[in-house]
């Protein structure tokens, strides 16, 4: 993966709420984030999501409701998230995850304008 490196901090704690639909991430360096499974799932790193280069995501409507049914390692330096509307196919590097955590508020707004400017809904 291209951003890990042995200085990349990795999660000292993963931890789904399922009542809640939050992901808690806890990083060595001591940062700590939480995610939606909404945010997670329409910013999958997956080509269903973002295409298969720059200019080609696909914007994920009616997610509001989606939910983590299982999370897998990948190695040791990812997890894969499967979600309750079956996508599966996005692999959560360490590294993307911090960025996404750091990122957090600006892409979800950018998302929302997004969805907006579509006229599509995060409802089912």
């Amino acid at each position: 993966m291209a951003g890990l490196t042995k200085d990349t901090p990795r999660p000292i704690e993963i931890k789904f709420h399922k009542q809640s639909k939050l992901l808690d991430i806890a990083f060595s360096d001591g940062k700590a984030f939480q995610f939606s499974c909404e945010f997670l799932r329409v910013h999958s790193p997956s080509a269903e999501v973002g295409g298969h280069g720059p200019g080609q995501e696909v914007l994920q409507t009616g997610k509001k409701t989606v939910t983590i049914v299982r999370i897998e390692p990948v190695g040791n330096y990812a997890i894969q998230l499967h979600f309750s509307d079956g996508h599966n196919t996005g692999l959560f590097s360490w590294d993307l995850l911090r960025r996404y955590g750091l990122n957090q508020d600006e892409m979800w707004q950018r998302y929302l304008q997004r969805m907006q400017e579509a006229g599509a809904s995060r409802e089912a």
